[in-house]
């Protein structure tokens, strides 16, 4: 037993510092926790939902929880990423699918963080606002009977007959008049003996909170509901083609829940000429992409057409729609006949780049017109250069030498079966070589205006030089993005609401002033005092300030103060 324990227990045992009902050890039932039940568990639930400190932590996980849509490609997003990713990690992509890593923004787990968060948001600032509310209708709180105990604290006194008349309320008087044009709410508290001014500000700095709680608030119900009338799309559009806004001329489209695609802006755009500069061979940083420039011809109904240009970070707004450029590449015209000389294809189709000097790669599919389907993997080369290991490759961007070489395979290219093919990509597992690689033929090679023959008799492929039509030997493309979200403008608003609600909260002090005047047979004594919420380092510089001013007003020149602080 501790000393203490035995120092303050009486003969009976029992110490006199407890109450009288304490037991030691009681035994079961004497002592109960009361029962909750299910309302007080959900409110208890509640409660803890709509703290702050649960906020901050749901928005650290809503932060956390959206990188995953920055490491892993979004099926809404990039849908081809998704299939390579597939290709490459087959087997950890159905693990990777079932959590929902290339969905991350539709996943059951985001949503509920988001809607989490946005409840709580609610719950936190119904109740401030309330009480804010309340609080900015409240008088200053009263004058304090001691205000030597504040931190901030001083002290003048004046003889009698150097204040004003009725000194003590003339002193009180004008230093509510100072305190008011300073920005203070004030109210007069006069007791026995003393006049005294309360006064506070820095209520802003609470409306700021709220401001910034609402416009978080704002946030996300715009991002939320403007998300469901939002739509993304893209297009490929190679010179001299025309891209018509309508769902059957996308090459990819990703509507909100609520677009349809059937309301679409009418309008239509022309890619005219594709311009871009590289920096000459031998200077610093040859081969390098200089200014993008596609120009096109923009036509809606009832206008006239009209000429604008899509420049890399300038996007074109048409009706609503933010059109970006993303990407530009070559697109040989390829022409294809059968044995009897009749065309089965004449496309100017885009080759993907594969590096900066603009190596591209290219698919044509062939499902009719030949004794066999035909898929023909193309290589372009802008500037055709050789390896030392003999490989074809291209050592300058621009079009100077160009050749495009072409392997072509035969059999079932899974087109007639229903199932979405992208055009981009070819699966060879399954078809037959016929030149190139392993096969006894060396792969067709074409230069602008070249025609070669397919293997086994099966016709003939030229390639068309387009210089008269676009001035150069291959026209150009250029990948479109088209964008529109509604939502785009309010989020930027309630972004910009956030910002000057978050500088409010954090730079404007908090703090209450208080000046009370007594007199004495022959004396004017004057206190002031100081005190702010939370940390605020300017408040001495405050105080000294305000006694200053106030000093000056109420003493005529020469006479005698003592101050004490």
């Amino acid at each position: 037993m501790s000393r203490y324990h035995s120092e303050h227990q009486t003969t009976e045992g029992v110490d006199p510092l407890r109450p009288g009902d304490h037991a030691e050890s009681p035994s079961a039932g004497e002592i109960a926790s009361p029962t909750l039940g299910l309302r007080g568990w959900l409110r208890w639930a509640w409660r803890q939902l709509t703290s702050m400190r649960t906020a901050l932590v749901l928005l650290l996980l809503l932060a956390i929880a959206a990188v995953p849509g920055s490491l892993f490609p979004q099926r809404g997003a990039d849908p081809n990423g998704v299939i390579q990713w597939e290709r490459t990690n087959p087997d950890v992509f159905p693990i990777a699918d079932a959590i929902g890593l290339f969905d991350v923004y539709r996943s059951p787990w985001f949503s509920a963080i988001y809607l989490l968060l946005f409840a709580s948001l609610i719950g936190c600032v119904i109740p401030r606002a309330r009480h804010h509310f309340k609080a900015l209708r409240s008088q200053p709180p009263r004058t304090p009977a001691r205000l030597s105990r504040l931190s901030e604290y001083r002290e003048i006194t004046l003889p009698a007959d150097a204040a004003h008349f009725d000194p003590a309320a003339a002193a009180i008087e004008l230093a509510q008049s100072q305190l008011r044009r300073a920005g203070y709410r004030v109210h007069r508290y006069d007791g026995r003996g003393w006049d005294s001014v309360s006064a506070e500000r820095g209520y802003l700095r609470e409306t700021g909170n709220l401001v910034f709680h609402v416009a978080l608030i704002g946030v996300l119900v715009a991002v939320g509901v403007g998300g469901g009338f939002a739509y993304t799309g893209q297009r490929v559009v190679v010179e001299g083609t025309t891209f018509v806004n309508a769902l059957s001329d996308y090459s990819s489209f990703n509507p909100g829940r609520f677009v349809d695609g059937t309301s679409l802006a009418p309008y239509s755009l022309t890619l005219e000429d594709f311009s871009v500069t590289y920096q000459l061979p031998g200077a610093p940083g040859a081969g390098q992409a200089g200014d993008f420039s596609a120009d096109v011809t923009i036509r809606r109904p009832g206008e006239e057409d009209r000429d604008e240009s899509v420049i890399v970070n300038s996007p074109l707004t048409v009706d609503g729609d933010r059109i970006y450029l993303l990407g530009n590449g070559y697109a040989p015209t390829l022409t294809i006949r059968n044995p009897d000389g009749e065309v089965v294809y004449s496309e100017s189709q885009p080759f993907l780049p594969q590096d900066s000097f603009m190596t591209s790669l290219g698919i044509i599919k062939i499902p009719d017109g030949l004794p066999e389907q035909l898929g023909l993997v193309g290589f372009f080369y802008p500037t055709q250069g050789v390896l030392p290991s003999g490989a074809f490759t291209s050592i300058y961007p621009d079009v100077v030498n160009p050749v495009l070489t072409l392997n072509v395979f035969s059999g079932d290219l899974g087109i007639d079966d229903g199932t979405p093919r992208s055009v981009y990509t070819l699966e060879v597992d399954g078809l037959t070589q016929h030149t190139g690689g392993d096969s006894d033929l060396e792969s067709i090679e074409l230069a602008p205006g070249g025609i070669a023959d397919l293997p086994n008799g099966w016709g003939t492929i030229t390639w068309e030089d387009d210089t008269e039509l676009v001035g150069e030997p291959v026209k150009r493309f250029a990948s479109l993005q088209i964008q529109n979200d509604p939502s785009a403008i309010w989020v930027l608003i309630f972004a910009a609401l956030a910002t000057l609600g978050l500088f409010a909260g954090l730079l404007v002090p908090r703090r209450r002033i208080w000046i009370k005047a007594s007199i004495t047979p022959d004396r004017v004594h004057v206190e002031y005092a100081g005190l702010a919420r939370g940390e605020d380092p300017a408040l001495a510089r405050a105080v000294a300030d305000i006694t200053e001013r106030h000093i000056r007003a109420i003493s005529p020149p020469g006479a005698a103060t003592d101050q004490t602080s």
